[in-house]
């Protein structure tokens, strides 16, 4: 664990940019723009499908995670899919993304989730040691271009 006061909470708007930094830093394929972050992020705060998570450290927000919960009809319900979730670089290997995990998993239970899912190329040793097993193969399709 890390030295300093961990704590687990909901996003605030007062979150944003330290919310957007690290949105920055998880960025690979996309590169976030501050205007689309500025529309969307109000819009998450406020979507009753959708958790946003922050972990601080002393205050300051390392990490977070953004997932959803959806209907289905092969699942007999509701699953849970997380979207995001980043831990700044100097923070990882402390557990938050783990406190985070299981914080999400309780609210996607909460929410009667039958799984949890997400994809990723990164952090497979993480997942796996947090009970999550590879399920299928993740494809995608751009429909508008990349940000230069």
């Amino acid at each position: 664990m890390t030295s300093g006061d961990l704590q687990l909470r909901r996003a605030e708007k007062t979150d944003a940019e330290q919310i957007f930094a690290l949105a920055r830093e998880f960025a690979v394929s996309f590169r976030p723009e501050r205007a689309a972050f500025d529309a969307a992020f109000p819009e998450l705060l406020e979507n009753e499908e959708a958790l946003l998570l922050v972990a601080t450290v002393d205050g300051v927000v390392r990490g977070y995670l953004l997932g959803f919960t959806h209907l289905t009809l092969f699942a007999n319900g509701r699953v849970a899919w997380v979207e995001e979730a980043i831990i700044e670089s100097g923070f990882r290997r402390h557990g938050l993304g783990r406190h985070l995990l299981a914080e999400f998993e309780l609210w996607a239970r909460s929410r009667d989730a039958g799984y949890v899912a997400l994809a990723t190329r990164r952090a497979a040793e993480f997942y796996k040691a947090t009970g999550y097993e590879v399920s299928a193969t993740y494809y995608r399709k751009l429909l508008r271009p990349k940000n230069p």
